[in-house]
C-alpha cells in the first residue's frame, strides 16, 4: 500500500473526479480512496481506464456504505461497488463506520469476500480501540487497515500505538485539517524547510508511520501533495507537531455516529 494517495470525499461524480484521479495518476500517485457513500465511484473508475496504468500498479480502495452493514447486504453491497468501478478486484475494501450493533456481522462477509479473492485486503475506518477489540473476539482476520480522522489537532497517539502493536496500519484522513493550516507552529516549519503547512503536515504523517490520503481537485495542488519525499523533519521539529493537539475532531465522533 502506498503512503500517500488521493481522497475524492465530496469530488463530485462525473468530470471532477474523473480530472482529479487522472491527475494524480499522472503526477505519480498509485493509491485511490473512494468509497459508495461518495457517490463518485463509477468515475473513479472511469478514471482508471483512461489512465493506461496496468491495474496491478494501483491500489483501490472503497468502503461499505452506512446503511449497507449485515452479512448479505454486505456482499450485494461490495458487488455494487466492483461493478461501478469495474474492477475483477479491490485492493482494499472498509468498513466505513462502526456504527451501532452490525459490524461483527458484516465483518463475516468481509472476510468472505477475501477468502475468495474479490478483496486483497480488509479493513476499517473509523473504529476506535474498543471497536477493535470487540472485532478481534470472533474474527478469523485481523483488520489490515484503520483508516481515521488523524491531523496535528488529534493525534490520537493511543490509537496509533494500538495498531503498531496489532500490526494494523492506521491511515489518515482529512489530513489537512480541512485547509485550517494557519498554525504557527506548521508556518515557521514550512519557511524552515522551504515547504507548505500541508506538506510539513503529510511529512508528519508519513514519519509517523500513519499512510495519508489528502484530497484535492486542484492539479497544481494534487502535484504539490506528492512533492513530500525528499526532506525528512527532525525529532524536535516532530515533537513540535505532536504538541498541537487538542483531540479536535473536524468529522464525527465514531461513538456518537451511529445508525
Amino acid at each position: 500500500m502506498p503512503w500517500l494517495g488521493l481522497g475524492v470525499f465530496q469530488v463530485a461524480e462525473g468530470e471532477e473526479v474523473i480530472n482529479s484521479v487522472l491527475h494524480a495518476i499522472e503526477a505519480g500517485y498509485r493509491s485511490i480512496d473512494t468509497a459508495a457513500g461518495y457517490r463518485n465511484e463509477t468515475g473513479v473508475g472511469t478514471a482508471i481506464k483512461q489512465s493506461g496504468i496496468p491495474r496491478e500498479e494501483l491500489f483501490i480502495t472503497t468502503k461499505l456504505a452506512n446503511p449497507d452493514q449485515g452479512y448479505e447486504s454486505t456482499l450485494r453491497a461490495f458487488e455494487d461497488s466492483r461493478r461501478k468501478l469495474d474492477l475483477e478486484y479491490i485492493d482494499l475494501y472498509l468498513i466505513h463506520w462502526p456504527g451501532k450493533d452490525k459490524f461483527q456481522e458484516t465483518w463475516k462477509a468481509f472476510e468472505k469476500l477475501h477468502k475468495e479473492g474479490f478483496i486483497r485486503s480488509i479493513g476499517v475506518s473509523n473504529f476506535k480501540i474498543h471497536h477493535l477489540e470487540t472485532l478481534k473476539q470472533n474474527s478469523d482476520i485481523i483488520p489490515a487497515v484503520n483508516q481515521v480522522e488523524f491531523h496535528p489537532l488529534l493525534n490520537q497517539q493511543k490509537l496509533l500505538q494500538y495498531c503498531k502493536n496489532e500490526g494494523i496500519q492506521l491511515e489518515a484522513w482529512s489530513p489537512i485539517m480541512k485547509g485550517n493550516l494557519n498554525l504557527p507552529t506548521l508556518t515557521e516549519l514550512a519557511a524552515k524547510y522551504g515547504k507548505t503547512p500541508a506538506q510539513i503536515v503529510l511529512r508528519w504523517d508519513v514519519q509517523h508511520g500513519v499512510v495519508t490520503i489528502p484530497k484535492s481537485v486542484h492539479k497544481e495542488r494534487i502535484q504539490e501533495n506528492a512533492d513530500i519525499f525528499d526532506f525528512t523533519l527532525s525529532e524536535e521539529d516532530m515533537k513540535a507537531i505532536d504538541q498541537l493537539n487538542q483531540d479536535h475532531r473536524f468529522g464525527p465522533d465514531p461513538d456518537e455516529f451511529l445508525f
